[in-house]
């Protein structure tokens, strides 16, 4: 029986890589999905509050540009599931993992962007324009240092231990030599 495709380091063939990838990207989805919800709920509310009559024209736009990107966000987040729906065993699934892969990250982009206009926007009516732009820097700050410069980070380190550990297996030298060094989460 000829085999589908060769196996990986994880001793998988290309196809369970991709149902392996997928079910851990729609765990991370249904993480993220929670969150997306209750931003968009608190900023439908926010229409309908006795203060919202008060907001200027500033701050009713950072209201609808913050509450169109809480709308994008969950689209992009939610189109991985249609995507599979829609495509369900036609033997596409590495293609559906990729394409489903960057939507989150496009996902992810959208929303730290429409947590930073909530932010700003709060910010802006309870004290002023002046600390919602710095409350709504920082946060577009801290979202992009964790969810963009963190992973860079971790990455380049494991990147950096797994050569080593390559190294020390090729010269014969440290505790790797036998095997069983680090495989990358593929």
């Amino acid at each position: 029986m000829a085999e589908e495709s060769p196996r990986t380091p994880r001793e998988e063939t290309t196809l369970e890589r991709a149902d392996r990838n997928f079910g851990e990207l729609l765990q991370e989805l249904r993480i993220i999905q929670t969150g997306v919800q209750i931003l968009f709920a608190f900023l439908l509310t926010l229409a309908f509050t006795a203060r919202f009559a008060m907001l200027d024209t500033t701050q009713r736009a950072t209201y609808i540009t913050t509450l169109l990107l809480a709308v994008l966000a969950a689209a992009l987040f939610t189109a991985p599931a249609a995507l599979h729906r829609a495509l369900f065993q036609r033997g596409a699934k590495p293609e559906i993992v990729r394409v489903s892969s960057r939507l989150a990250g496009a996902g992810m982009s959208v929303l730290m962007l429409a947590l930073t206009g909530s932010v700003l926007l709060v910010v802006d009516v309870v004290l002023g324009r002046v600390e919602g732009a710095i409350a709504g820097s920082a946060t577009l700050l801290v979202c992009g240092g964790l969810w963009g410069l963190l992973p860079q980070l971790v990455g380049w380190h494991a990147a950096r231990i797994e050569a080593r550990a390559a190294l020390e297996v090729a010269t014969g030298s440290g505790p790797d030599a036998a095997g069983g060094g680090p495989v990358a989460d593929r």
